[in-house]
């Protein structure tokens, strides 16, 4: 426990140590980037330390908070919220990275912009390791704060709007979340005589409950986990947070923030709701398949490079849905590690995205063509981060789709084919944007601008800023630096390696993945035995 209550408090001690450097950015900076490197070790002792094979919930603990209604600060990871804890653990730093020398808002501080982050990361990890239902409701609400002013603040012209939206659909599912909470605690304290937010209690008392409770305790949770998620129809604020956003808010909101969505399906709605969650499957399948095609048109259709990254992650949630209700424990292990590898390849291909930006000035894909010529390391990285989205073999996307789709055939064969239609989909989206940004000879007017073409920016207010926010030299267009090489080394090797050795992530996920499955009360078919 000590362990895990230093990685939900590290982040927030620091968030508290950089708000009060504020006044002095090099400090600020420095502070929070040593705070993100620390956390990083902690997660890693906590990966070493955590036994695959022991108990359900480790490095645990509790206490006493709200003793007359059962409520207490309870805490414990589980292999799935291990490794989200540890995705987090990696994406802060390289985060913190790329927006060092970052342009901000005009009256926004890089101190407070950091200490928001490292505020978004301790409430995040105490999200994914909250064991009590009450507790786990307050963090879901709370950890929209943060983001809340890290969009409204420091984003796009448009990021009111967004971070509005953004909170308003997340801050209305909790409630009807909480209202299921209630239900939960009401029917514990009817049946047994004590009322409790317990998980280890409640999962024990609602899986002898009769259907229609169940299905009205599955609903509640599933409308916050469905928002969160997002699944079609309610993935509509992804699209506007994700275009508004600062790059590295960006990448927690699509590579962190939404996986605790699909991470309370796992951990609450199939648990807590087992008869209901087989018997309302059908509907979760229906809108996680629609949302794979549905997400991967409108990919393929977007003008603007970080509303198609926010449509390619509605596309992949869809697969990770369709593994969660398939009820195998193949797919339920694909999509768990799906989670893991989205991030990391959706993350990538978000910094990535703000690296491009960052030289052209514009978010338009029109704007941009034949850049690979003068950029080739920053073209090889798009293509590295494109493949691993689309799931070529050989990346670590492959292994997670390849299981969910194995795994999800025996038992639901026509979702499954349907959901296959977006793998066709990524390929073309993905090449599509490749060939538009980096291929052919120069063209579009942020490339023009940046070389010195025909209609070229002669004002150095509206030519291609550098790291530093300085206007970089018409005639040129400077590829990768050093730091951007080093922020972005870490996810190439984790695409490779993962790639072609998935097994310390399988290997950690599956025992829990396992456990949800008897709690179900499932088992796998006798066509997808063999191993996962």
């Amino acid at each position: 426990m000590n362990l895990l209550l230093a990685l939900i408090l590290l982040p927030l001690l620091g968030a508290v140590v950089v708000a009060l450097l504020r006044g002095n950015e090099r400090a600020a900076k420095s502070a929070a980037l040593v705070c993100a490197l620390l956390e990083l070790v902690l997660a890693a002792a906590a990966w070493v330390v955590y036994d695959p094979g022991g108990a359900r919930m480790q490095l645990a603990g509790s206490v006493e908070w709200i003793p007359h209604y059962g409520v207490s600060l309870s805490f414990g990871l589980d292999g799935i919220a291990l490794v989200m804890v540890a995705v987090i653990a990696l994406l802060v730093p390289l985060v913190l990275a790329f927006s060092w020398g970052e342009r901000l808002p005009a009256g926004r501080t890089r101190g407070g912009f950091f200490a928001l982050l490292l505020l978004e990361q301790a409430l995040t990890v105490a999200v994914f390791a909250a064991t009590d239902v009450f507790v786990f409701y307050v963090l879901f609400e709370i950890m929209l704060i943060p983001m809340y002013f890290l969009i409204g603040g420091y984003g796009g012209e448009r990021r009111q709007y967004a971070a509005m939206k953004f909170f308003l659909y997340s801050f209305l599912g909790g409630l009807i979340m909480l209202a299921s909470a209630i239900g939960a605690y009401a029917y514990a304290a009817e049946t047994t005589g004590v009322g409790t937010f317990d998980w280890a209690t409640l999962k024990t008392v609602l899986a002898d409950a009769p259907t229609e409770v169940q299905v009205w305790i599955f609903l509640g949770f599933f409308a916050a986990f469905a928002i969160k998620a997002p699944l079609v129809p309610l993935h509509t604020w992804l699209p506007d947070a994700a275009e508004q956003a600062p790059i590295g808010v960006a990448v927690i909101v699509v590579g962190v923030l939404d996986k605790v969505g699909t991470f309370g399906f796992l951990r609450y709605s199939l648990p807590l709701a087992p008869d209901a969650s087989q018997l309302l499957a059908p509907l979760v399948l229906t809108l996680g398949v629609i949302g794979v095609l549905y997400g991967s048109l409108q990919a393929f259709g977007q003008t603007d490079l970080k509303r198609l990254i926010a449509y390619v992650s509605i596309a992949h949630f869809g697969f990770i849905a369709l593994g969660i209700f398939a009820f195998t424990s193949q797919a339920q292990v694909g999509a768990a590690s799906y989670m893991v590898n989205h991030s990391i390849a959706t993350g990538m291909l978000v910094l990535v995205v703000g690296m491009i930006i960052a030289r052209g000035g514009s978010t338009r894909i029109a704007d941009y063509g034949g850049m690979a010529g003068a950029t080739p390391l920053l073209g090889g990285m798009l293509l590295i981060a494109g493949l691993s989205t689309l799931s070529l073999p050989g990346t670590n996307s492959f292994v997670s789709e390849f299981l969910v789709l194995i795994g999800s055939f025996p038992t639901r064969p026509v979702f499954t084919i349907l959901a296959t239609l977006g793998l066709v989909l990524a390929a073309v989206y993905v090449l599509r944007l490749y060939q538009r940004v980096m291929q052919g000879p120069p063209s579009g007017t942020a490339v023009l601008d940046a070389v010195g073409g025909p209609g070229a920016a002669t004002d150095p207010e509206t030519l291609p800023r550098d790291d530093s926010g300085g206007a970089t030299a018409r005639g040129t267009l400077r590829d990768l630096n050093g730091r951007e090489i080093g922020l972005l080394t870490p996810l190439v090797v984790l695409i490779v390696v993962l790639g072609v050795y998935p097994a310390p992530v399988l290997d950690v996920i599956t025992p829990s993945v396992e456990a949800t499955m008897s709690e179900v009360g499932v088992t796998d078919p006798v066509t997808s035995q063999g191993g996962n």
